[in-house]
């Protein structure tokens, strides 16, 4: 008799263990109520007037439900509530948060996160990717602007000015020439350089002294104030402006302005070509017999200048 009051206790035992176990499996099949939050900015600024002024919230119920989309501040106090005992059906849902309170004020820099409560299972989910506001403009200052004057012809020479910064956080710079924006760096760094090939929309500009400025946009999108960086010449082959002046068949030098390794000049049909080195090449020209105005043509790296030979006796 005790040996079947055993059993029949074992018996017992074993059939509650499976109802626990099927309880508990059962538990971890069913459906979150709240699944794939997406949360694609983690900082902005709600006062930036740029694209990233706003966050985007969006996850999918899966069962219909009436919720209230609140944002709490990092205290868990509410500060915005996108919306009330709405009823959605079960699907994905997107919300939209500018930064602002209830009552249309900024909301102060911090970390926030949407709460959602749900009325059927009354329950109150916190977002656990929380979103940072931040409208503090970034500070820019330049370290050094090399070299001053560059010649975008494409021969390796010169052809790119390197202006080096410093930001007082992680932002791109944006180097700005003649008040435009013209070249924008890829990464947000505290130290690094952007630079300038002389050129806008692939076209290369021509001969003449730019003005440069540096600005910088933060993460939030918050924009710094414009940092003077002096300006760039862009030259690729000079002559002096003053004209030359020789008696006949006197012999002149003149010293171009260039960095091409050669250059070509012709004078009353005469000509040569200089290779030029480091220093400014010299065109050495004897001055024609007769007396008069000439024009003295220099061509290097397919750019050309012009000057004036004046040949008179006395």
């Amino acid at each position: 008799m005790a040996r079947w009051a055993t059993l029949i206790l074992v018996l017992l035992v074993m059939a509650a263990s499976a109802a626990a176990f099927a309880i508990s499996e059962g538990l971890k099949v069913q459906k979150a109520a709240i699944t794939a939050v997406q949360v694609p900015r983690r900082i902005f600024s709600p006062v930036c007037d740029c694209p990233t002024d706003r966050v985007q919230i969006a996850f999918r119920l899966t069962r219909s439900d009436r919720m209230t989309v609140a944002i709490v501040d990092s205290h868990g106090q509410r500060v915005r509530t996108l919306v009330a005992g709405k009823l959605y059906g079960r699907g994905k849902h997107h919300f939209v948060w500018n930064g602002l309170t209830d009552v249309g004020a900024v909301v102060p820099d911090g970390v926030y996160q949407p709460r959602i409560h749900l009325y059927r299972t009354a329950k109150t989910y916190l977002i656990p990717t929380p979103v940072t506001v931040d409208t503090v403009p970034p500070r820019i200052a330049v370290v050094s602007v090399h070299p001053r004057t560059i010649s975008p012809d494409g021969d390796g020479r010169s052809d790119v000015v390197h202006v080096r910064y410093q930001i007082d956080e992680r932002a791109h710079a944006l180097l700005l020439v003649n008040g435009e924006v013209r070249a924008r760096t890829k990464f947000e760094r505290t130290r690094s350089s952007v630079d300038w090939y002389g050129r806008v929309d692939g076209v290369t500009l021509p001969p003449g002294t730019y003005r440069l400025a540096l600005a910088a946009v933060d993460l939030a999108g918050n924009a710094s104030r414009t940092t003077p960086a002096g300006t760039v010449t862009i030259r690729y082959v000079g002559l002096p402006a003053m004209p030359v002046r020789a008696a006949p068949r006197q012999r002149i030098v003149v010293r171009a302005s260039t960095d091409a390794r050669r250059l070509r000049w012709v004078l009353r049909g005469r000509g040569g070509v200089v290779s030029a080195g480091s220093s400014p090449p010299r065109i050495v020209i004897r001055a024609p017999r007769k007396v008069g105005t000439y024009t003295l043509v220099v061509t290097a790296s397919g750019h050309t200048a012009q000057g004036r030979v004046v040949v008179r006796r006395g």
